[in-house]
């Protein structure tokens, strides 16, 4: 009989606790689980964590495996002549041929872990898929449904992992925001032996939009103003998601100045939406007529409005 380190196996200490124990198998398991790791010996590597775990993780048949002492691995070994009475395998002349260290352990309690050895296999959750949905605004906020496509690897009746295409039909809520991660429960890879499906979890990634920036709920739009409806205020009609909508622009508006429409963004899954902030752009006419220039210099001679007094002002400070 050939000996295994355990220990070994999992990376962790003779003395290691059994939570210290549980996460070296997590990390290992997840490293090489068929599902993910691409070492070509990741299976094998996989069983032997699987293996080195069963045991550790039972008080019982640790303390048979500590008895066992301290071999070099693949080392040919006979267990002490008092092991096998100790441990419930049968009198001292138990005979230890034809059998390896693995059955041995699992015979301690009379079931087996490894598949094809007359027992049940040791079941292991599906792999979890992440995938990057892309999401228009207009879709987000009235919700959708997308299909997605990905490639993904699981075993087949006999054990072998192969690349397997997979479609899902996934339904976004309405309100879904740019970076939100949506969690499937059970739409990920197919558990191993009996073991529960993996997630899927869903990225949502909003496509950029002509006219409205997105900060979570709430949505940006540049308002463009001629410069007299700037200073004599105006009502003007402006987009929204669900349609176009008038806003009262107050007299004397300064370029910048965000107007607000409270429940005009994306809707909240707790319930109400976003809002929409106006920014204002003052903008001007690229070209204007004689009459136009016209009443331009008659305002420019009238006018004491100087855009650029602060000028002065902050060199005078600088003195």
């Amino acid at each position: 009989m050939k000996y295994k380190d355990y220990y070994e196996i999992l990376g962790v200490k003779r003395d290691a606790s059994a939570d210290n124990i549980k996460k070296a198998y997590r990390k290992l398991a997840h490293q090489y689980h068929p599902d993910v790791s691409k070492d070509p010996k990741g299976e094998e590597k996989f069983k032997e964590v699987a293996e080195a775990y069963e045991t550790l993780k039972d008080a019982e048949k640790r303390a048979a495996y500590d008895q066992l002492g301290l071999h070099q691995p693949g080392e040919e070994f006979r267990p002490p002549p008092d092991w096998g009475p100790q441990h419930g395998t049968g009198d001292a002349n138990f005979s230890f041929q034809d059998i390896d260290l693995e059955d041995l352990l699992a015979g301690l309690t009379g079931g087996r872990h490894r598949a094809g050895r007359g027992g049940a296999a040791m079941q292991f959750p599906g792999q979890d898929y992440e995938v990057t949905a892309h999401v228009s605004l207009e879709d987000a906020f009235r919700g959708t449904e997308v299909e997605l496509s990905l490639s993904v690897a699981e075993p087949d009746a006999q054990g072998q992992v192969r690349r397997v295409p997979r479609t899902f039909k996934v339904r976004i809520p309405k309100g879904a925001t740019d970076g939100q991660r949506l969690r499937l429960a059970g739409k990920g890879g197919k558990g191993i032996n009996g073991g529960r499906d993996g997630d899927l979890y869903l990225n949502i990634a909003l496509h950029p939009h002509p006219l409205f920036r997105v900060s979570g709920h709430d949505l940006f739009l540049d308002l463009p103003l001629a410069p007299w409806e700037a200073v004599l205020g105006a009502e003007v009609e402006i987009p929204t998601l669900a349609g176009p909508v008038k806003l009262k622009v107050p007299p004397h508006t300064r370029a910048g100045r965000q107007l607000r429409l409270g429940g005009r963004g994306l809707p909240r899954a707790q319930g109400g939406e976003g809002a929409l902030y106006a920014i204002a752009q003052i903008v001007v006419p690229t070209a204007s007529n004689e009459r136009e220039l016209a009443l331009y210099r008659q305002l420019a001679e009238i006018s004491t409005f100087n855009p650029r007094g602060h000028f002065q002002q902050e060199v005078s400070h600088g003195h």
